[in-house]
């Protein structure tokens, strides 16, 4: 079937529909919709493309009506039956639903009130963020949306009419957008509900707050039962850079913050945003940790926390002595995983941005990533690394420093570099070494996304756990154990000693790579700058790349999953 992916923008959910769709066989294009100014100009390359079937996973504009008139149009909404506005998620933390759904539904004259082609229902978890919300339950839910309405459209079949259609979630309807007075954060209540309300904000639009006469964006809160006898709005502690508030009952943490003044600055760590030198430390919860070790005898467990997976300098720092920490341990396997909603995608353009100097700040943020490949790279233990999540350019990369990386299924994974930086990570080794140079050259070059599933068909990867966190927890844990019988360690150890034998020494590759790094930073050959600042400032794009368009090749050849 020739799909049309019609777009507000290659978000992580778009990719996956692509990558999955692909992977079946069908023929798949995109275009963004920002690239188009005028309707006429949109439903004209409609008209040249001419799709048997138009796919909405992400979009925030109107589909022209004309185009949704002559071609069966198909909108995923994140929300369940008879939900309708633009603010379905942020409703539904808000109002703290145990349940909710995504929606295909046919595009009409009316914002989401079209015949329904499929709906699926999923449990909503506590405290769970807006941002971790959609690009788990609700990407997941939308994958099954889109696959049952492929399969209803090339079988002839029609959608039911929205007021023919059962509502599983009740309650519902048209709920107004909500705007950043909504969560507006007041220090004497709660700090559970204080949580729940930067959750929901989480990403867009941000919950404000008045920190000592100043107004700030808060995100990435976790809420404790300390008590204490601050005045609520008072900062009473600090862990690395997240900070503590006194509230009306408990601690607020919070991991993120940014200014708010005429307009929104950065999003950055909160203590490079809010005052907090003199603060002393106090240990921040688990919920936000950076690091979390266990070890079950012979094999450790180390779960690492990025916020949206960038990653500073200092973090990585912190991230590179945990590493080293583990492997001090008389243990012969180090398990390397991200959390359920979150894994890597390198170094942090944020705070490079934000610095007095960015590309000195670039330079030393590359450099403290390298440093954690390379504490990967040359351990002594097994490592094995596990994508639990979806991960981009240097976070791709420090994974596969591991002599086993392995993936959630589901997760897409963008290994390539772009922004104008050559990139580092001990790439030029890792890729290669796993997929020959023809394929590395490619996948470094087109730089398109990959599914789990063909990261393990073209040996990127070794293995796709279940998609299930809990199933892929216990995956993991039996794949670690079965690499620690005696004959499957010492194949294992076996490999990890071919593979360091034929290569050059780490020095190698990382001086290579951060030659290259150096003038893309500190000279700007490619445009780092500009294009960070307009990555971050969510520049609408000029027009759909053309990689991603019909008849363009597309990157690299799919086998179609049978």
């Amino acid at each position: 079937m020739k799909i049309l992916l019609l777009a507000s923008a290659f978000n992580g959910l778009t990719q996956r529909v692509w990558c999955t769709l692909r992977e079946q066989g069908h023929d798949v294009g995109v275009e963004l919709a920002p690239a188009h100014d005028t309707p006429e100009s949109l439903t004209r390359t409609v008209e040249r493309i001419d799709p048997d079937l138009i796919v909405c996973p992400f979009l925030k504009h109107r589909v022209p009506e004309e185009v949704w008139r002559r071609w069966t149009t198909v909108i995923v909404h994140p929300g369940p039956v008879g939900d309708r506005g633009p603010s379905s998620l942020d409703h539904a933390l808000l109002g703290q639903s145990p349940r909710w759904g995504v929606t295909a539904l046919s595009a009409v004259e009316e914002m989401d009130a079209g015949p329904i082609w499929a709906s699926f229902t999923f449990d909503v978890p506590q405290g769970i963020t807006k941002s971790a919300l959609y690009n788990s339950r609700v990407a997941d839910a939308a994958m099954e949306c889109v696959a049952a309405t492929v399969r209803k459209v090339a079988a002839g079949e029609r959608p039911i009419p929205a007021d023919r259609h059962p509502r599983p979630i009740p309650g519902t309807g048209e709920l107004p957008l909500l705007r950043r007075p909504a969560f507006t954060l007041d220090w004497r209540a709660p700090a559970a509900d204080l949580a729940r309300r930067i959750a929901a904000a989480d990403g867009a639009p941000g919950a404000s707050a008045e920190i000592a006469g100043r107004t700030y964006c808060l995100y990435d809160a976790a809420a404790t039962d300390e008590r204490t006898l601050a005045e609520p709005g008072t900062i009473v502690g600090r862990d690395c850079e997240s900070i503590a508030f006194a509230t009306g009952r408990g601690l607020l943490w919070v991991g993120y913050a940014a200014l708010l003044e005429r307009k929104r600055g950065p999003k950055l760590p909160a203590a490079m945003v809010v005052d907090a030198a003199s603060v002393p430390f106090r240990p921040a919860p688990d919920a936000i940790a950076e690091t979390r070790y266990r070890r079950e005898g012979d094999i450790g467990y180390l779960s690492i926390r990025s916020y949206n997976g960038a990653m500073h300098t200092e973090q990585c720092r912190r991230l590179t002595g945990a590493v080293e920490k583990a492997l001090t341990e008389d243990t012969r396997i180090l398990v390397i995983t991200g959390t359920e909603h979150a894994f890597s995608n390198g170094i942090h353009l944020g705070v490079i941005d934000a610095a007095a100097d960015p590309a000195a700040e670039a330079w030393d943020n590359i450099n403290a990533i390298d440093d954690l490949c390379l504490a990967i790279a040359e351990a002594d233990q097994l490592t094995v690394a596990a994508f639990s999540a979806n991960a981009g350019a240097g976070g791709v990369m420090a994974a596969l420093c591991a002599d086993v990386t392995v993936a959630r299924d589901g997760t897409v994974l963008n290994p390539y570099y772009d922004m104008g930086i050559y990139g580092s990570e001990l790439h030029t080794w890792s890729v290669a070494n796993r997929v020959g140079a023809q394929t590395a050259a490619r996948l470094l070059g087109d730089k398109l996304p990959i599914s789990a599933a063909e990261a393990a068909r073209i040996g990127l990867i070794g293995a796709v756990g279940p998609r299930d966190w809990d199933e892929f927890g216990r995956w993991l844990r039996a794949v670690a154990v079965g690499y620690n019988e005696p004959v499957a360690r010492g194949r294992m150890f076996a490999a990890k000693a071919r593979r360091r034998a034929e290569a050059k020494p780490m020095s190698y590759y990382r001086t290579i790579e951060l030659a290259e790094m150096a003038r893309d930073m500190f000279d700007d050959r490619h445009g780092f700058d500009a294009k960070r600042r307009a990555f971050l400032g969510k520049s609408a794009p000029a027009e759909t790349p053309a990689k991603l368009r019909f008849g363009q090749g597309q990157g690299l050849p799919v086998s179609p999953v049978r």
